[in-house]
């Protein structure tokens, strides 16, 4: 599916250019096309936060959350959410270096 998505963008990006799209529609476009966040269990967030080599207090930082939120959600009292959701996803296609 994410072929297809890509595919649609790209022609609605040069339909924009175009002038033949007006630019909400475009952003409705694009829309379609971000992945969902991935959900991550408590082994997984230790996996990335173990993989990058940091404590629970460096990637909390890096994250922008407390260090007992990350403990949290290693401990499955808590879930990430929102922007700490999508933020695990990018360390975890990207890798850490991509927030420094």
């Amino acid at each position: 599916m994410s072929d297809l998505l890509d595919a649609v963008h790209e022609m609605t990006s040069g339909l924009h250019a175009a002038g033949g799209m007006d630019k909400v529609t475009l952003r409705q476009i694009e829309t379609l096309c971000i992945p969902q966040a991935t959900e991550y269990s408590p082994e997984q967030i230790r996996a990335l936060r173990e993989n990058a080599h940091m404590s629970q207090r460096g990637f909390a930082a890096l994250l922008n959350v407390g260090a007992s939120t990350v403990r949290h959600w290693e401990l499955g009292l808590k879930k990430p959410r929102g922007p700490s959701r999508r933020l695990l996803d990018v360390v975890a296609r990207k890798g850490i270096q991509s927030l420094c």
